[in-house]
């Protein structure tokens, strides 16, 4: 018999972490009994709070099946978890058990409660004779406190078909405190539909995602990938999502155009399939459980007095985009004062918590490029993307205007969506460049999407050339790593060369920090490309970033 989506949320609330005995697992009351192992897709957490955080896992003895159901049979499963202060669980802190089933497709989430503020657990699941592999998280320090560092990594983009994963583990390996994943999580197109110029190196199984079965497929898919669950499994996780979780470059309750949408019903049973499938799979408080077409999924988390993790969504809210979207010249519409990429409340989320922040750090996670980029030296002519803020240029100024009057003292925005590495500098006044820099924008380039990528000298790029805000590009495959103090924040931007080949390695392209109060970059560290054995870029959007934002991202 099916549970009601009101008796599993009230389980998942159950998590206060009571003291245990370290003895043995309980024995399970699971019907019926799985004869292969339901936790492929792994494990992971997310949210931390000082006294907890959510845990994830997702019963599935067959990730691929078509139905989206995990090859599991229709009935309630009990998923017994535990968390302990070691990774051996000698010294176990809570436990629990929760019921699991077919209406969200039996994943699970844990809202722990009662544990120690800034600590490092561990914790795993069991259902029946099986036991979940094991994840470590990490909770928030407390309110007031002042932490020496925090270690966070930023990505986005992975799509499956162009590469391995192999950037996902490297950041496993580096056990941050936090990873922040800022969107395209996942891609939408069925197999040989979006192609990488390398050549794609493994398929999506499935159509092309639009109904929630097939939504639960994919995201199957990707979770049940090796690399991806050691990321997960190694640190406590912020998420938002971009486009390609639903379908690419939709704005609010509008399809793509030519899109396999083409009505606005389609479209929106569409929006409710996709977003049901994402809470379903990520590591998301009740808070942000779908009410049909809506979900809340902006929202803040603090990490002590350091840092205030905005976490934005510039999708479910956004105006069309103007003129056509693509890459447009001199677009009047994108400076219309009344169009926004936000939504009025959760612009007025963002200032307001402004205004009441009192860290160190204030650090916007969203998915589009922030930052002013022209794509023309031709004067009198300002050519921009209208999918990102500067086709919403307005909206952006808006926020800017709120964090210089709540007095911010150090704005640092992070994005993702264009896979490309950059690092610019934010004015107060665009389409002016030359006035007062009032914040860092960070740019994470994608984990595969694009294929292998390009080394090139930064400084050759006309855009940079163009834009001399925007200190640095790089077009590899990868991540960013971080370490914030309280005087400063040390960026690494992490490159893989290859991702059409498994276990290649990573390194640092290049470095910069952000010091206290001074809202700009400061390189400190370049690889510099050996331009004399360069590997000839075969990728047809070599030459042109706006061919590659139209099409690509």
């Amino acid at each position: 018999m099916r549970l009601s989506r009101r008796i599993l949320l009230a389980s998942s609330a159950a998590g206060a972490a009571a003291a245990v005995p370290a003895t043995g697992w309980a024995q399970s009351n699971t019907h019926p009994t799985l004869d292969s192992d339901p936790f492929t897709l792994g494990v992971a957490s997310g949210d931390p709070e000082p006294d907890g955080v959510v845990l994830w896992t997702r019963l599935a003895v067959n990730p691929l099946a078509e139905d989206g159901m995990g090859g599991m049979p229709n009935a309630a499963f009990d998923v017994e978890w535990e968390v302990a202060r070691d990774d051996r669980f000698r010294h176990r802190v809570a436990r629990g058990e929760v019921q699991t089933a077919a209406e969200i497709g039996y994943s699970v989430h844990i809202e722990v409660d009662g544990l120690r503020p800034g600590h490092e657990y561990y914790y795993r699941f069991k259902t029946g004779k099986w036991t979940s592999p094991v994840g470590r998280t990490v909770t928030a320090p407390p309110r007031n406190a002042m932490p020496e560092a925090l270690r966070m990594a930023f990505a986005s983009c992975s799509q499956y078909e162009h590469g391995y994963f192999t950037a996902y583990r490297h950041m496993a390996e580096s056990r941050p405190d936090l990873i922040l994943h800022l969107g395209d999580y996942q891609y939408e197109y069925k197999a040989k539909v979006y192609n990488s110029p390398d050549g794609n190196v493994r398929d999506h199984e499935g159509p092309e995602t639009v109904s929630l079965a097939t939504y639960r497929q994919r995201h199957a898919q990707y979770k049940a990938d090796p690399d991806l669950q050691l990321a997960h499994a190694a640190a406590p996780w912020l998420v938002v999502w971009d486009d390609h979780e639903t379908e690419n470059n939709w704005a609010d309750e509008i399809p793509e155009a030519g899109s396999d949408t083409p009505t606005p019903a389609d479209f929106l049973a569409r929006r409710a399939a996709a977003f049901q499938a994402y809470w379903e799979n990520m590591p998301l408080r009740r808070s942000s459980v779908p009410e049909g077409i809506d979900m809340q999924l902006y929202r803040r988390v603090r990490w002590g007095r350091l840092a205030n993790f905005h976490m934005m969504d510039t999708r479910q809210y956004r105006d069309d985009q103007a003129c056509g979207d693509g890459t447009q010249s001199n677009c009047a519409d994108a400076w219309d004062e009344s169009r926004t990429i936000t939504g009025e409340a959760q612009e007025e989320w963002l200032i307001d918590g402004f205004h009441s922040s009192r860290a160190r750090w204030d650090i916007l996670g969203q998915q589009v490029f922030f930052t002013q980029r022209d794509n023309t030296a031709a004067a009198d002519v300002l050519r921009t993307s209208m999918d990102g803020w500067d086709g919403y240029a307005a909206s952006r100024q808006r926020i800017i205007d709120g964090w210089l009057e709540a007095g911010v003292r150090n704005p640092v925005v992070l994005t993702g969506d264009v896979h490309t590495h950059w690092a610019g500098e934010i004015k107060t006044g665009f389409p002016d460049i030359t006035g007062e820099t009032v914040g860092v924008e960070l740019v994470a380039t994608s984990i595969t999407s694009g294929g292998n990528g390009v080394d090139s000298v930064p400084e050759d790029n006309s855009v940079l050339k163009i834009n001399p805000h925007i200190k640095f590009r790089n077009a590899q495959r990868g991540y960013v790593e971080t370490v914030i103090t309280p005087d400063q924040m040390d960026v690494d931007f992490k490159v893989v060369p290859q991702v059409t080949v498994q276990d290649a390695p990573v390194y640092t392209r290049r470095s910069y920090t952000i010091a206290d109060r001074e809202r700009a970059l400061h390189q400190t560290y370049d690889r510099p490309v050996d331009t004399a054995n360069m590997t000839t870029n075969t990728s047809p959007f070599a030459g042109s970033d706006e061919l590659a934002d139209d099409y690509l991202n």
